[in-house]
């Protein structure tokens, strides 16, 4: 058992790691000394793994676990929160955006009788084409599942053993940690952090990662979609029996024959592209439900550098 722990999914991280594990150190022990660091290596093909093995047999507050294979950030964070032993849980991104410094000020702020803090990053560092990104999928995020998030809070945050323990009761495949956060409404507060820059390497998520979390974390918390394809369906058959009703009375006052082969043909390209996306979107939403119903592990570990379970 350790009061402090610290969650970290680490990917493709070598350059990062002996600076990230000696600010974690010199931060911590402001805080306690009886601290553990979980670091989920999510199989990035470099030498992170080595590293983080080394780091575990120097000082044993360090602990590793290494994935079969790449399963993605927030299974990394799922596997930390299933490991840890802390009264009090820190996550917290590898690549130093996430300041070790700021630990102390998270932890002194959760003793004031909040369950969890979140990391308001401020000034941030990132790319003007991922903070645009970032901004987009909370803008749609929020309107989609009928949340408030905030697109200035990521992963970091402190938890208290409460919270986690609950967490770890959800098991859906699809995860997301500040939605899963949000959803169970413990107490929260915010403060404001410095957000740093890259200290080595650039961003793993591309364009088309963030897409694929976008698809994946509205379908898990909305069905949204669902409910806006019903709409258009039912706005589309209203104007269509509306239109339908102004040609017919346009031929009877006038006597003139209905023309519009060319309308017409569009008419049904547009209506066909309509059924193909809403049966499109129910498909997505059977794929998860199937995928779900498997009830296979979320994860599956390789190595640990560590024999004890919670």
């Amino acid at each position: 058992m350790a009061h402090l722990s610290i969650v970290i999914p680490v990917y493709k991280a070598e350059d990062c790691l002996h600076e990230l594990c000696h600010r974690l150190t010199l931060s911590l022990e402001q805080v306690t000394s009886d601290f553990e660091c979980l670091l989920i290596e999510d199989c990035g093909g470099d030498n992170s793994w080595s590293m983080i093995e080394n780091f575990a047999k120097d000082d044993p507050r360090f602990k590793g676990i290494q994935f079969s294979r790449n399963f993605g950030q927030h299974y990394g964070i799922t596997a930390g929160l299933d490991h840890c032993t802390g009264d009090w849980v820190v996550v917290m991104d590898c690549d130093l955006q996430d300041a070790p410094e700021e630990i102390p000020r998270l932890y002194a702020k959760a003793q004031q009788g909040f369950d969890v803090v979140l990391a308001q990053r401020i000034n941030r560092k990132d790319k003007t084409e991922k903070k645009l990104s970032s901004v987009m999928f909370y803008c749609l995020f929020n309107y989609l599942t009928g949340m408030s998030y905030d697109p200035k809070v990521g992963n970091f945050r402190i938890m208290s053993a409460k919270v986690v323990e609950n967490c770890r009761h959800m098991r859906e495949s699809l995860r997301f940690l500040p939605g899963m956060m949000d959803w169970m409404g413990f107490p929260a507060a915010k403060i404001e952090v410095e957000h740093g820059a890259r200290f080595a390497g650039e961003s793993t998520y591309t364009f088309r990662k963030l897409l694929s979390l976008a698809t994946d974390t509205i379908i898990a918390y909305s069905d949204k979609p669902l409910r806006i394809s019903i709409k258009l369906g039912f706005s589309i058959a209203a104007l269509s029996f509306i239109f339908g009703i102004a040609l017919f009375v346009y031929a009877m006052l006038y006597d003139t024959p209905i023309m519009g082969w060319s309308s017409l043909i569009i008419s049904l390209y547009f209506l066909g592209g309509i059924i193909i996306a809403n049966l499109g979107i129910i498909g997505i939403y059977l794929g998860k439900t199937f995928d779900e119903t498997k009830k296979r592990p979320l994860y599956i570990v390789n190595h640990k550098t560590f024999t004890n379970e919670h």
